[in-house]
């Protein structure tokens, strides 16, 4: 059939499934997220890689519908974290509900965010509203959201695997980010994650996961 490839499969029997499942759930369940980086450098080809993994992400109709912004100039960095303070400090000042803020208090999250320039990258993901056309029209994206939010659990595993630490940092408003990043204007800002190494000191929050039963139903 024009336009196919044959699929590249190769089959496991039952006790490799097994054991690539227990080996990668072993591994996942230690990723935890932290605000505490280490500013050792980190090499650069391990941050393309993992765009690489997150770029294997399904996706609506393929538009591949996600660009990831890497900064690790300092400069930018901290204009970056100016921004993200001025608007969280609104937020958790002014904007943020109680019903949210209840939520945050036990994980000692404040309008601070160091994060942002002590680790060595910074990525920033950002979501493409709509598309240009072959025909040079614009027309909508589909499942984006969706499609973006799948590349970045993705990304997220590519770092974790390979030895490294991020966080999903949603500062609010996001605007900035594509204004101090000249993003075009059918682009908008979904997450922005430090990338690095955890502080030797760094510290998380006495969290507990909830349970396969907790989480999922079945009908055998």
């Amino acid at each position: 059939m024009d336009g196919f490839i044959r699929l590249q499969f190769t089959e496991k029997d039952s006790a490799q499934m097994l054991t690539a499942a227990e080996t990668t759930f072993a591994e996942m369940k230690t990723r935890r997220t932290t605000r505490h980086f280490s500013d050792e450098t980190v090499p650069k080809r391990l941050i393309e890689l993992a765009i690489e993994c997150a770029n294997t992400a399904p996706s609506g109709a393929h538009l591949q519908p996600w660009t990831f912004v890497v900064i690790s100039n300092q400069e930018m960095k901290q204009r970056i974290r100016e921004a993200a303070e001025e608007e969280e400090l609104k937020t958790y000042g002014e904007r943020m509900p109680e019903a949210w803020a209840e939520l945050l208090r036990p994980l000692g999250v404040d309008h601070v965010k160091e994060h942002i320039t002590t680790a060595p990258w910074i990525v920033v993901v950002f979501k493409h509203n709509k598309r240009l056309r072959p025909n040079g029209e614009w027309g909508p994206t589909y499942y984006a959201g969706e499609s973006v939010g799948i590349a970045a659990g993705m990304f997220i595993t590519a770092i974790h695997r390979m030895g490294l630490c991020t966080l999903t940092h949603t500062p609010s408003p996001m605007g900035f980010l594509s204004e101090l990043l000249q993003r075009p204007e059918h682009e908008s800002a979904v997450l922005l994650m430090p990338i690095g190494y955890p502080a030797k000191d760094a510290m998380v929050p006495d969290l507990k996961r909830k349970s396969l039963d907790d989480i999922s139903v079945w009908f055998d």
